[in-house]
């Protein structure tokens, strides 16, 4: 019997199921002509840059994550030859599409779920505020945030936490996530009941 729910944010919650390089692949499509392998240099340049140092501040917004993501990507994109100039177009392209998705998608859904949530994800110790940023703070019982936990996914250790936060033992839960990887198996591989978002199978499918 479910309990409580373990969930992610970055393709759970902004999108069902869609990876967040062919988000921005899509936005920079519409400014730019980036070769796509080019493109996921720069996006995990970006991602293992933002892991090693604290660029994103605790009372930074998702927009603002965005835009310096953003930044570092061009910025990478720069070195190679490639000159992105309109970062605004891709960066009002990709977060209207959270707003949107959140605000008439993930928010409804979540809303209708009465059993307790931990968030568990993979950011920048400003999920709180970004939470905050979309209305969804309310939601949580807590958030397992890995630049505060001090563990990453996929180590199953993350998911350890989540389940601790609920106070129920692995099996009386379920982890909702996109990543195989990242959130279905190491979840799957402590005990816990899993459901995996795809854009087949998204949030608001999920059997309440």
């Amino acid at each position: 019997m479910i309990k409580g729910i373990l969930i992610d944010f970055g393709g759970t919650i902004d999108s069902d199921g869609i990876h967040w390089f062919n988000a921005f692949s899509d936005a920079y499509a519409m400014v730019a002509d980036v070769p796509n392998d080019l493109l996921w240099d720069a996006y995990v340049n970006t991602e293992r840059t933002l892991g090693r140092n604290p660029i994103i501040k605790p009372t930074d917004t998702f927009c603002k994550t965005l835009q310096t993501k953003i930044a570092l990507q061009t910025e990478y994109l720069q070195s190679k030859g490639i000159t992105v100039i309109a970062q605004d177009t891709i960066l009002d392209t990709c977060y209207n599409k959270v707003v949107k998705h959140i605000s008439t998608v993930s928010k409804p859904a979540l809303e209708r779920i009465k059993l307790p949530m931990v968030l568990v994800t993979n950011f920048y110790g400003n999920m709180h505020t970004v939470l905050q940023e979309f209305a969804l703070d309310h939601l949580f019982k807590d958030v397992i945030e890995s630049a505060v936990a001090g563990v990453r996914k996929p180590d199953p250790q993350i998911f350890r936490l989540g389940v601790a936060a609920l106070g129920l033992e692995p099996r009386e839960t379920v982890m909702i996530g996109d990543s195989p990887d990242k959130d279905i198996l190491p979840a799957q591989s402590i005990g816990c009941q899993i459901f995996q978002i795809t854009p087949s199978s998204p949030l608001s499918s999920f059997p309440l």
